[in-house]
């Protein structure tokens, strides 16, 4: 997207978020959609690996760009270990909405914890530690939307698709969302 101009907010939330949903629509090539059992680590880290690529080329620096690919590929892979799973290719496994949001935002917000310790890392700021915050909410909010969407998609549908089409809307979300403070990173890095 050349003709969005990279220096300012507006346009670097666009490209990020841009380049964070193309990275998940490449990671589909790779990784089956499921449940938190059918996802594992190895997935997630490719999952992961693919959307910091993109990410990581809009930063600043190339040694940040480094940093934020293997910080991120390290989140994914510790999140995804320890039993949250991989936030961003699980489908919930329930059909009950009000119990799908709640657990969405709470895994949302743990996965969001875990990826953002972990890219927490390779920003080299004093005040980096609010991108903790950032991406735990980001994704607390955007989990449960996404998750609601599909579940609805899937059941007028008839088709598996609609939950696919509710995790694509998750990472639209999460892309506009770290997006907007993602830019603030790139001036640091």
């Amino acid at each position: 997207m050349p003709f969005v101009p990279r220096n300012t907010k507006f346009g670097f939330t666009l490209l990020w978020t841009f380049a964070t949903f193309c990275g998940f629509l490449l990671s589909l090539l790779f990784i089956e959609v499921g449940e938190k059992p059918d996802v594992g680590v190895v997935e997630a880290a490719i999952g992961g690996f693919l959307i910091a690529l993109p990410q990581g080329c809009l930063l600043k620096e190339p040694i940040f760009c480094i940093r934020w690919i293997l910080s991120s590929l390290l989140g994914w892979s510790i999140i995804t270990a320890i039993g949250i799973g991989a936030v961003g290719w699980i489908i919930p496994s329930t059909q009950i909405l009000p119990l799908r949001i709640l657990s969405g935002a709470i895994y949302g917000a743990l996965g969001g914890l875990g990826i953002g310790l972990a890219q927490w890392l390779a920003i080299p700021h004093p005040v980096a530690w609010r991108w903790i915050f950032v991406s735990s909410a980001s994704w607390a909010v955007a989990v449960p939307v996404g998750s609601a969407v599909g579940m609805i998609l899937r059941r007028l549908t008839q088709l598996f698709l609609g939950e696919v089409m509710g995790l694509a809307i998750t990472w639209l979300l999460v892309g506009i969302l770290t997006g907007m403070n993602a830019h603030k990173l790139r001036c640091l890095g």
